[in-house]
């Protein structure tokens, strides 16, 4: 077995469990298992929400990787089969070939296409709204926002913006819109056509994350996590402060 090699493959299910949302400690545990399994006698591994360094020691040599995160996003179906693998590694031990083209192949998975895609933002801002107090007439304006919302979101990504400025500019669209339709006779409550657009950016992961990390014992990890839930909360609030402003008054 090339020592090395089996920290990159193991370092690389922890990365993307990582950005598929998982815990940190759920990604440290994994990492130590599958290098245990392979005969490793100590596994030290330091995780942050940015980096991952892991350090194994095989046959009285000590081989230490690390690995940047640079961005994430919220696919448990990913997390799910990345947890699924790190479970079969530990119980069959299989050769590093089979690892990495299993890896392969759940990375290489594809996503929803952009119409189903369209189509749950739809169906998503829309009961929200209606399950906040909007009429139906107001779920109907919020599933279309919603669905404009996504085409915003793809742009967004494509250009590679800051995800506090993505929610920011965001927010911005859904409350002008918002605004728009209702003074044109085509919703009754802006308010409910927001939240319910809103809710779709809410960043409830890394908020239950931090918390999980903080009660863990990830201290760092936890306050990072928090700190950049608040931040995009703050993005969120700001954009909306912005369209109020822009539009001339509180909606």
């Amino acid at each position: 077995m090339e020592y090395a090699r089996l920290l990159s493959d193991a370092i690389t299910i922890g990365e993307k469990m990582l950005c598929s949302g998982a815990e940190v400690s759920r990604v440290e545990d994994s990492i130590v298992r599958i290098c245990s399994a392979y005969g490793a006698s100590r596994v030290d591994v330091f995780t942050i929400t940015s980096s991952i360094v892991v350090s194994a020691d095989f046959d009285g040599k000590t081989y230490t990787q690390t690995r940047r995160i640079k961005s994430y996003r919220t696919d448990l179906d990913m997390l799910d089969r990345l947890n699924n693998l790190s479970r079969f590694i530990c119980a069959k031990k299989p050769d590093g070939e089979y690892v990495e083209k299993h890896i392969s192949e759940i990375l290489g998975k594809k996503d929803y296409s952009t119409p189903f895609q369209l189509f749950a933002h739809f169906l998503t801002s829309g009961a929200f709204t209606v399950f906040f107090g909007g009429s139906l007439f107001d779920g109907i304006v919020s599933a279309l926002i919603g669905a404009l919302l996504l085409l915003c979101v793809i742009f967004i990504d494509r250009k590679g913006i800051n995800k506090v400025f993505s929610n920011l500019f965001s927010s911005f669209v859904i409350t002008v819109l918002a605004t728009i339709f209702v003074k044109l006779g085509l919703g009754d409550s802006a308010d409910k056509i927001i939240i319910g657009n809103i809710m779709l950016l809410i960043p409830g992961l890394a908020l239950t994350n931090s918390l999980r990390d903080l009660i863990g014992g990830d201290i760092m990890s936890g306050v990072l996590r928090f700190l950049e839930a608040c931040l995009v909360a703050v993005g969120i609030a700001g954009g909306y402060f912005a369209a109020v402003f822009v539009m001339g008054g509180a909606v």
